[in-house]
C-alpha cells in the first residue's frame, strides 16, 4: 500500500471531527470515502494533506510518517489535493494558473506539461487566455485538477469533484478520472454523489459522525442494501 492511515483523531479547536479513523490505499486504486455532509470526509483529506493535522494517530506515505509535516512538503512528496472550493486564481488566465503550479513544483517526477494537460482536457486549450473568474463550474473543476497534475502527483485527493456540476459535465468528469487512473495516478475521492463515485471506485469507505462504519469493495457495497439504506442513498 502507498498510503496507510491508522487511528487518527482530528479536531478543529475543541471540536473533534474524526474519531479513530483508519484506511489504506493501494497503488493504482480509486478509493472513495462516502457519507453525508458533515461526517468528516473533507477533514480526512485535510488531515492527509497536513492542512488540519491529526492530534494523534499515524499517516504513512510510502512507508514514511507524514503527520506533522507542512502541506507544501507533503505535496512535494507526491500527493496532490483538489479542494472542494477549487481555489483557482480568478485574476489569472487558465495558462497562468497552470504556469504557477509548474513554478511551485520543484520536483518534476512525471510528464505533466501544459501540452499534455491541454491534450487531456481539450476544452481548456481554446480558453487558455481566459481569466479564471470567467470560467464555468465545469471549466473551473477541470482547471483545478489540471493545475494539481502539473505537480506530477502519485496520489490525487479529490474533494467533492462533482459538486455543483451539470449531469453531462459529471459524466465527462468521471471519464477523465478513469483516464487518470489508466495514466498511473492513484485516486482518493470524497463524494456525496454515490452513484458517480461507486461506479469509478475499486473500494469504498463510509464515514458516519467521524468514524469509519463500513469498508468493502465497490461491488460488495452495491449489493449491500442494508448499508446503502442506513447511511447513504444510491438514487
Amino acid at each position: 500500500m502507498i498510503l496507510e492511515i491508522n487511528n487518527i483523531f482530528t479536531s478543529y479547536g475543541f471540536c473533534r471531527v474524526l474519531f479513530d479513523v483508519s484506511l489504506h490505499i493501494n497503488e493504482g486504486e480509486i478509493v472513495s470515502i462516502l457519507g453525508r455532509n458533515g461526517m468528516g470526509k473533507s477533514t480526512t483529506l485535510r488531515s492527509i494533506m497536513g492542512l488540519t493535522p491529526p492530534q494523534s494517530g499515524s499517516i504513512k506515505w510510502m512507508g514514511k510518517e507524514i503527520v506533522g509535516k507542512p502541506a507544501h512538503l507533503i505535496a512535494r512528496m507526491g500527493i496532490g489535493f483538489v479542494p472542494e472550493d477549487r481555489r483557482i486564481f480568478a485574476d489569472l488566465t487558465v495558462w497562468e494558473n497552470l504556469d504557477v503550479a509548474v513554478k511551485a513544483s520543484k520536483q518534476q517526477r512525471g510528464s505533466w506539461t501544459t501540452e499534455k494537460v491541454f491534450d487531456f482536457f481539450p476544452a481548456l486549450k481554446p480558453i487558455q487566455n481566459r481569466k479564471g473568474g470567467y470560467l464555468s463550474g465545469g471549466e473551473q473543476q477541470m482547471l483545478t485538477i489540471a493545475r494539481t497534475l502539473m505537480g506530477n502527483p502519485f496520489l490525487l485527493l479529490l474533494d467533492e469533484p462533482s459538486e455543483g456540476l451539470a449531469p453531462l459535465i459529471v459524466k465527462q468528469l468521471g471519464e477523465q478520472i478513469a483516464d487518470l487512473r489508466r495514466d498511473g495516478i492513484t485516486i482518493l475521492m470524497c463524494e456525496q454523489n454515490t452513484l458517480f463515485s461507486v461506479s469509478l471506485s475499486d473500494r469504498v469507505y463510509i464515514l458516519e459522525k467521524g468514524k469509519v462504519c463500513y469498508q468493502g469493495n465497490a461491488d460488495e457495497f452495491r449489493e449491500n442494501e442494508e448499508v446503502c439504506q442506513a447511511y447513504i442513498t444510491l438514487g
